[in-house]
């Protein structure tokens, strides 16, 4: 094998011409934006240039029954108010999905989501749980399981089991704090505990609306949409929103569910608009 051969050293005096102090001053000012622009928007999440509001959709039923109208008309409401709607669905509803699901940005989040009262074969365990689109297993997610954050669920008879997420799950799991945001929860019994809603209120959110008891997937999917229209119609507050859609819509016809919000009187929540509590 050859040797290598060393590097002929050039003789001489260095340059003596030099970089203008502006030119340094301009260098460092390029380092310092480059940095901080790394700081605020870390890797994967480019900033909004927008400027708009940030709400999603998440849509954990598409798997168990679709409603593209149901995606048209909320969409199309939230755009309407000045929102950028981003629509999750099927299997990316998983657990980390929903670990992640607060350091997202996001100012309104509707869920059309299964969740129910966790029950086990012989006891009921009161605690409220959201369900993913993820199959169950003994070996994933171990330490939260262990401790209450993880569940495993079913829709109903003949379906797969799924992990759910507890109001632990959202205290202790989720990344970041949620930034003044309003939750709209359209599974079954949302607010029949106050479990799920004070997860929430604790994790930064302003307000959380869901309904007292099961609810019909054609009842709720049809109260939903006018829900948001009052929300989003110009000084309404989250009382009058709900009122007109108890008024209109009404109770679920078969299971009698009330749309309720939370935190209610005395906290003043209700008597403050959509613009005031993302604000």
């Amino acid at each position: 094998m050859p040797r290598p051969k060393a590097k002929k050293q050039v003789k001489g005096k260095p340059s003596k011409r030099r970089l203008p102090w502006f030119g340094w001053l301009l260098i460092a000012l390029a380092i310092a934006g480059i940095v901080a622009f790394i700081r605020i928007y870390p890797i994967g999440q480019p900033p909004d240039n927008t400027g708009k509001p940030k709400a999603a959709i998440v849509d954990q039923l598409s798997s168990f029954r679709e409603n593209e109208a149901f995606i048209t008309n909320v969409t199309s409401e939230l755009e309407g108010y000045g929102f950028k709607v981003d629509l999750y669905q099927g299997d990316n509803i998983t657990v980390d999905f929903y670990r992640g699901l607060s350091g997202r940005g996001y100012k309104l989040i509707v869920f059309r989501a299964h969740s129910g009262i966790l029950q086990g074969e012989n006891q009921t365990y009161y605690k409220t749980t959201l369900f993913t689109n993820e199959k169950y297993s003994t070996v994933k997610y171990v330490s939260d399981q262990l401790n209450d954050r993880l569940f495993e669920a079913s829709i109903a008879e003949g379906y797969p089991w799924v992990f759910s997420i507890s109001p632990k799950f959202i205290s202790e799991s989720m990344t970041k704090k949620f930034d003044h945001i309003v939750i709209i929860m359209m599974g079954c019994s949302g607010i029949y505990l106050t479990d799920l809603a004070k997860a929430f209120i604790g994790k930064g959110a302003s307000a959380y609306l869901a309904w007292d008891a099961s609810v019909d997937l054609d009842y709720v999917d049809e109260a939903t949409p006018y829900l948001i229209e009052q929300l989003c119609s110009e000084n309404t507050t989250i009382k009058e929103a709900v009122n007109s859609t108890m008024a209109v819509i009404g109770s679920d016809p078969r299971h009698g569910a009330d749309l309720e919000y939370y935190p209610a009187y005395p906290s003043g929540t209700g008597d403050k608009t959509l613009e005031e509590l993302i604000r």
